[in-house]
This record gives C-alpha cells, sequence and structure tokens, in this order.
C-alpha cells in the first residue's frame, strides 16, 4: 500500500488543479523544456547523419572507391593492371579513365572545367554516375562521336541544353608560323547529369575514353584505374593489395583520402553539436529541480500531515521523486515521439517551406549539398533519452531530500 499512496500523491502533485495550479503550470513547462531539447538534438544528429550519409553517397558515385594512377599520368598497362585489379575478390569493377583540364565555350559564355575521359560500360560498374542522368544516356558517349556530358550546373554556366555543340579549348597549343594556337574540338552536348554537390555538377564533364586520349593525345594511354570494392571502409587496404600485386610503381589512392577532411569535419561537428545541445537537455532537466523545491515549499504543511500519521520519511522523499519522475520521463517520451516525427519528415517539411516563401535553405554555391537531408538512427535516440531520463531522474534527489528532512513541528507552527 505504501508505495501505491507515494506514487498517487506524487503524480497528483503534478495534475494538480487546486487554488495552488502555478505548480501544475511550472511542472508543464519543465515537461516542454525537456521535451523540446530533446526534439532537437534528435533533430540536429538526425541532420547531420543525413549530411555525412548524402556526402559519402555522391562523392562515391562520381570518384569511385579507390583509384591507381601513373607518376606521370600516362598509364601503359592498364589492361594488365586492370586485370590484376579483377582477379582480386575484394574488387567488384575497374574502369580506365583519362584525366584534363579544359575550357568550354559556347556563344558568349565560357567556363573552366574537369574533362574526364570514360568508358561508359565500365563506368556504370565502378560507380553511379548513369543513374544521375536527368536528361540523355551515358551510353551516347561512344567512340569517335565527340559527344560531352555536362553537369546541370555547368549546363546553366553555359545555357547549353542536349543537342547544342560546345568549343573544348585546351592550353596546349599547336605551332603554326603565326605562333602558337590553342588546340579546340567541337563537342555535342548528349546528356546533362545531377549529383546535388556544386563542386561536380558545376566543374565536372564526361567524354569517351578514345575521345580523351585523341584529344590529350594519349594515343594507348590512360591516367589511372578506378576500383570499385566489396567493403569501401577497406578500400585502402585492397588498393594497396592491388598494387603491390602489380608491382610497377603507381600512385594509390581511396575515398577516405581524397575527401577525409569532409568527413573529419562532419564528425567534430557532430560531436560538439551533442554536447551543446546536450546541455540544453540539462538545463531543461534541472529546471526539475526549482520546480521541486517550489512544490516542496507549498507543500509544507502537507508534509507535515503526513509526517504525523505516520508516514516515513524515505515515503516522502519517494513521493517528491515521483513527481519529478513523471515530469522527466513524460517531457522525454514526448520530446522523443516529436523528435522522430521531425527527422522523419524533415526533407518534406523544408521542401514545403521553400516552395511557400520562395526561398533555398542550402544555396548550391555555397554548400556541397543543396538539399537538407536527415537520417534517423535509433541508437542516437536511445543515447539521448537515456541521457535525458538520467539528468532528469537525478535532479528530484536533493529537493525530495529536502521535503523527507522537514520537521512537521516547524511547519506547522504557524497553521
Amino acid at each position: 500500500m505504501s508505495g501505491q499512496f507515494e506514487f498517487w500523491i506524487g503524480n497528483r502533485y503534478v495534475r494538480s488543479r487546486s487554488s495552488n495550479g502555478f505548480v501544475s503550470l511550472i511542472s508543464a513547462i519543465s515537461m516542454l523544456g525537456i521535451a523540446i531539447a530533446v526534439s532537437v538534438l534528435i533533430l540536429v544528429l538526425s541532420v547531420v547523419n543525413g549530411f555525412e550519409r548524402e556526402l559519402k553517397d555522391r562523392l562515391l558515385a562520381m570518384t569511385a572507391h579507390a583509384s591507381i594512377e601513373d607518376v606521370d599520368g600516362r598509364l601503359a598497362d592498364w589492361q594488365t593492371l586492370s586485370a590484376v585489379a579483377d582477379a582480386n575478390p575484394r574488387v567488384r569493377a575497374t574502369a580506365p579513365f583519362v584525366n584534363g583540364q579544359a575550357l568550354l565555350v559556347f556563344g558568349e559564355q565560357l567556363s573552366g572545367a574537369e574533362l574526364r575521359g570514360i568508358d561508359p560500360p565500365a563506368e556504370d560498374a565502378v560507380s553511379g554516375v548513369g543513374s544521375t542522368m536527368i536528361d540523355g544516356e551515358l551510353s551516347s558517349l561512344a567512340e569517335g562521336a565527340f559527344n560531352v556530358v555536362l553537369g546541370v550546373d555547368l549546363a546553366r554556366q553555359l545555357q547549353v541544353r542536349v543537342g547544342d555543340k560546345v568549343t573544348v579549348t585546351l592550353a596546349e597549343g599547336i605551332v603554326t608560323p603565326a605562333g602558337v594556337v590553342p588546340r579546340t574540338k567541337r563537342f555535342i552536348v548528349s546528356g546533362l547529369y545531377r549529383v546535388g554537390m556544386y563542386e561536380f555538377d558545376r566543374r565536372l564533364a564526361f567524354i569517351n575514353l578514345a575521345d580523351a586520349q585523341k584529344l590529350y593525345r594519349k594515343k594507348g594511354f590512360v591516367s589511372g584505374v578506378r576500383l570499385a570494392v566489396t567493403d569501401i571502409y577497406a578500400a585502402p587496404a585492397i588498393v594497396r593489395e592491388v598494387a603491390l600485386e602489380h608491382g610497377a610503381v603507381v600512385l594509390v589512392s581511396d575515398w577516405t583520402r581524397r575527401h577525409v577532411n569532409f568527413f573529419r569535419s562532419i564528425q567534430i561537428t557532430k560531436s560538439i553539436l551533442f554536447v551543446i545541445l546536450l546541455l540544453v537537455i540539462a538545463v531543461a532537466a534541472f529546471n526539475i529541480v526549482s520546480t521541486l523545491v517550489m512544490v516542496v515549499k507549498d507543500k509544507q504543511a502537507d508534509i507535515a500531515i503526513l509526517r504525523t500519521i505516520g508516514a516515513r520519511p524515505s515515503s516522502v522523499l519517494r513521493i517528491f521523486v515521483t513527481q519529478g519522475s513523471v515530469i522527466g520521463i513524460v517531457g522525454t517520451l514526448a520530446g522523443v515521439l516529436f523528435g522522430i516525427l521531425l527527422a522523419l519528415n524533415l526533407e518534406s517539411i523544408v521542401g514545403s517551406l521553400e516552395a511557400l516563401f520562395g526561398i533555398k535553405f542550402l544555396a548550391a554555391d555555397v554548400y556541397f549539398i543543396s538539399d537538407l537531408p536527415s537520417e534517423l538512427r535509433f541508437a542516437d535516440v536511445a543515447r539521448i533519452a537515456a541521457i535525458a531520463l538520467m539528468l532528469a531522474l537525478g535532479s528530484t534527489i536533493y529537493p525530495a531530500w529536502i521535503a523527507a528532512r522537514t520537521a512537521p513541528a516547524e511547519a506547522l507552527r504557524y497553521d
């Protein structure tokens, strides 16, 4: 019976509708504070997780898991290297490539870009470029057709559409009696792609591998070979293993080395945000202390009466621990529920707000990603909820201990 009456009284104090309903208002504010803090932390961590996921997926779609390049950018025995790599059970696919810089001109518009010569079927097996096409097909990059696939932002800068002809100008010139003349070649825009990262959509264009070899005078040579591996986190070890099996002096690289600063900064940001927002939860949880202190002061006479009819100090302590626990548990559960709903529907909410107000939250030319992604991880939710509950329950101890030490005679002296 003792446990039941203590829980009943503590719960009643939370829902009190007496003339001293101000205490209930403070309890509701404490619940709301914890709920908001928990939901904000869940939402922020979900956004950071979403950024990490999108950044990894989009980077890997364009840069492959690993690559092996020649020191001078002229890899001659790339077929042998590809055969060695394909024989490795941890390599899923390989694709040769030729990289070069060029100036793209259309009418009065011009823009510098990186040209990447690829073999469309092999490239599609290594990366996800084919799935990013929004107009045309990657297979349109046929040998000798001199077609080019542009990113949407690069096409917008040049003001071109599929079917237009752009002039590709190289820094390497041709020596003529009139002097050095830049080498140029006309390409037909056969497709547009959109990754969603300004770095690629604005600066990278694809042409056929054989066309790139002719353009950059690398007949029989490539810049390197890109690899797709079965375990992306083992990419550094796999690419080194392939290079050692091949035996020649080459440069090896992988996605963790090329973009390590991006992922490191995301992890640091996530840790800092977690600590900062955890302090917000701590502040909201410690509001329970002030709430219970006010309740203890307000209920001095009630405590004295309970003590005089036989209630033990431990029973009084449990009453106020129960009240604080109800505030913490309800606030945490409400925050978890609201945070999960926001995180799961964030992209549609942001899209609706952008359409309604005609604004863009993430400018493509400033941020790597133009969309606001969200990825809810229930491990984060469980950790946040556990910490919030622990802080809330810990906040009840001191006020409840003060209430348990209340002397009945002192409390009833002036009543």
